[in-house]
């Protein structure tokens, strides 16, 4: 019985020593951040400037690993699968840890046992645009025109299953309009085919459509939030879409549970200047986010 003891007590002061080793040396090497989505899409792009802007402050390089695809569940069961070890984190957004759950009755991972959360970065409301060679110049005029053309406008959206194909779904049982879907992989995938003309819509977060606004080459119609957004070119009183739905966007650093405590330790102390940036990106350069 002294013996067994003797080695418990032996073991929690290895396991001690251990994490005061790691919580003064870590991180030794390059952290890998697995983004869930493709590259060319606004989450991308938070993550990557993310990316770059701690690995400014902890002294070791973030690589970015995109693994998009089946609306992030790759990513993340692949960083659920990742060794505990505090060298790979996720930057991972409300589908992954809200929305897959529900609509995938056969995930293989699981959000609150697999992940220890690191930091929420943000909100994002969503923008719902056309191409300007539809007519409706707000969501009530698109209403009316999809009501006299059932069927024949499509939407876009970055993926089956995510926010903006939920909230599209939701605005055509609402308003009892057809509109089909045309699910891309990712947003960036989608943008083409919209500047293009061949679908009409689209609900995106604002980042990736707001040089698309500001050119003409899109139409803003509604934004999914009570708040008004400075940067979209819509008259306020035609701007909520939140009279019919009210979807938001949450972004969050996480990492494979069981990760030393070190991990989400190390990386909150770089939150000051990341908060900064992050602040600017969704402020000042989408006018349609809130750290």
């Amino acid at each position: 019985m002294r013996k067994a003891m003797l080695r418990v007590a032996l073991s929690i002061a290895l396991f001690a020593l251990t994490l005061q080793a790691l919580g003064q040396s870590y991180p030794t090497r390059p952290i890998r951040m697995i983004i869930p989505y493709p590259p060319g899409g606004g989450s991308t792009n938070i993550g990557r400037l993310l990316a770059q802007e701690l690995s400014e402050n902890i002294g070791q390089q973030l690589v970015v690993d995109n693994r998009g695809g089946a609306n992030g569940t790759i990513g993340m069961e692949l960083a659920a699968q990742a060794p505990s070890d505090g060298y790979t984190i996720v930057f991972a957004l409300t589908a992954q840890l809200a929305i897959n759950p529900s609509y995938y009755p056969e995930l293989r991972y699981d959000p609150v046992r697999d992940y220890a959360p690191i930091s929420l970065l943000g909100t994002a409301p969503y923008v719902l645009v056309a191409h300007p060679s539809v007519p409706a110049k707000s969501v009530k005029e698109m209403l009316a025109l999809a009501k006299s053309q059932p069927g024949k406008l499509t939407y876009a959206s970055s993926g089956t299953g995510g926010i903006p194909h939920l909230a599209f779904e939701m605005l055509k049982m609402m308003g009892g309009i057809d509109i089909p879907h045309v699910p891309y992989k990712g947003g960036g995938a989608a943008l083409p085919d919209l500047l293009g003309g061949r679908v009409q819509f689209l609900i995106s977060t604002v980042s990736p459509v707001l040089p698309h606004l500001r050119s003409g080459k899109l139409r803003a119609l509604g934004a999914t939030s009570p708040k008004r957004v400075p940067a979209l070119v819509i008259r306020h009183e035609n701007a909520p879409i939140a009279v019919y739905l009210e979807p938001a966007r949450f972004a969050v650093v996480i990492a494979p549970a069981r990760a030393p405590p070190t991990t989400p330790q190390r990386c909150i102390e770089a939150l000051p200047m990341r908060r900064v940036l992050v602040f600017l990106f969704f402020a000042f350069q989408s006018r349609g986010g809130w750290p």
